[in-house]
Formats: structure tokens, sequence, C-alpha cells
């Protein structure tokens, strides 16, 4: 049978995200601080500029003409 998961595991896990957490805080406030800026886009708006060009993919060798 499989073990459940102790407690100590799962405060562990808690510990890294609370880590990354702070983290990211920590390097989103310095990247403010040096004159950065926070662009809020759209819900919906894509990033993509260029949506025309080859939809297929070639494998291998060109084939002769």
């Amino acid at each position: 049978m499989a073990k459940k998961a102790s407690s100590a595991n799962k405060r562990g896990k808690e510990t890294v995200s609370t880590e990354s957490r702070e983290a990211i805080e920590a390097q989103v406030q310095a990247f403010l601080a040096n004159g950065g800026k926070i662009e809020q886009i759209p819900k919906g708006v894509s990033g993509q500029t260029n949506t025309a060009g080859p939809k297929h993919i070639t494998l291998g060798k060109k084939p002769r003409a």
C-alpha cells in the first residue's frame, strides 16, 4: 500500500512555495525600483504579431523537382 504524505512533507512544500513567492516579490520590487514598468494586457489580446506563414513543416530532405 502507498504511504500517506507526512505532515513534514507538506510543510516542506509550503516553505518552498513561500520562499519562491518571496523571491519573486523581491525581484518585482527591484525591477520597479530600477524604473521598470508593469503593463497589464487585457484578456484575449495575443502577443503574436505575425500569423501569416507556412502552415506545414517538412522533415527530412527536400523533394526533388
